[in-house]
């Protein structure tokens, strides 16, 4: 065997352990695939003859590349929607590195999205997302990777005793995470928005007015208006109407955390568009939806996309 096919097949052996770390750091799949596949280049350039512990030279890398990812995207304003939702052609498509051309991407997973999702729970990665790019890392490697402090300073070019206070901070942030009934809650919104969506999709006009409140109310800015005028729309047989008039948009759409609540995203081809907020009862009715398509409010938006 080919020392480059040995140096493959160990990369292979430690894939799901960096795409787990670097999910939990970046909160995007296709985001976390770019770090892996990053650090597998890095580590083909790489002389690591030297190297006694593989997994921890590799974990170390994705982490920082993985930092980078986060910092770039804080000074850019960036969220990481548009890149976690891929192309029709992306998702099909392959991904290069170890394994060859034949390699299926595995980002447009929605299984694998699921269960990466399910391993770290929705309620703490709103909380993830709150936490500054260093303050997550810390947390992330040390207390769900069991990384020693002096590594993570390492990573973060700090010193052990300023990733131990990074840490803590985070801690205590996320022991602040919503509480059981939050999380309840949370799932309660994501399955109503789960079920206009589908139905929005299937132009089911009867399943959507039940799932609205009688006097439900709609908002449109005036970019997600075609008449370039903002909308309000009132009551459910109205507000249905106009989602099967936006039917079309439902198949380029995905479930989303919103601000921490449950709302769908317009991003064909990766490029958000639109965002819709949504207010759900107790009852378990939509009774208020924002739609967003002004760029300066989309930016102001902390968004997470879930899988269906």
């Amino acid at each position: 065997m080919a020392d480059s096919d040995r140096l493959a097949a160990a990369f292979e052996e430690h894939r799901d352990h960096l795409r787990a770390v670097a999910y939990r750091l970046l909160g995007s799949l296709t985001d976390a695939d770019d770090a892996v596949q990053d650090t597998w280049l890095r580590l083909a350039g790489a002389d690591t003859s030297e190297v006694q512990n593989l997994r921890g030279w590799l974990t170390t890398v994705v982490a920082r590349v993985s930092l980078n990812m986060l910092r770039s995207r804080r000074y850019r304003h960036e969220d990481p929607v548009g890149d976690s939702w891929p192309a029709d052609a992306e998702a099909a498509g392959a991904v290069a590195g170890p394994g060859g051309a034949g390699r299926a991407a595995r980002a447009g997973d929605p299984e694998d999205e699921a269960v990466l999702a399910d391993s770290v729970g929705l309620a703490l990665l709103v909380v993830l997302d709150t936490l500054s790019p260093a303050e997550r890392l810390a947390f992330v490697l040390h207390d769900m990777f069991a990384m020693p402090f002096t590594e993570v300073a390492a990573v973060l070019g700090r010193s052990t005793e300023a990733a131990r206070q990074l840490a803590s901070r985070a801690r205590r942030r996320v022991r602040g995470a919503p509480s059981p009934d939050r999380a309840a809650d949370m799932a309660r919104q994501r399955e109503v928005a789960a079920a206009f969506l589908a139905a929005s999709r299937g132009g089911d006009l009867s399943v959507l007015v039940g799932l609205l409140d009688s006097d439900v109310i709609l908002t449109a800015d005036a970019a997600a208006a075609p008449t370039g005028k903002p909308v309000l729309l009132r009551g459910a047989e109205l507000v249905a109407r106009g989602a099967l008039a936006s039917s079309g948009r439902a198949g380029h759409s995905q479930l989303a955390l919103v601000d921490g609540a449950a709302g769908i995203v317009f991003a064909p081809a990766g490029r958000l568009q639109a965002v819709l907020a949504l207010t759900v009862s107790p009852e378990r009715r939509i009774t208020a939806i924002d739609v967003i398509a002004e760029p300066d409010r989309l930016r102001r938006l902390r968004l997470a996309v879930l899988p269906d």
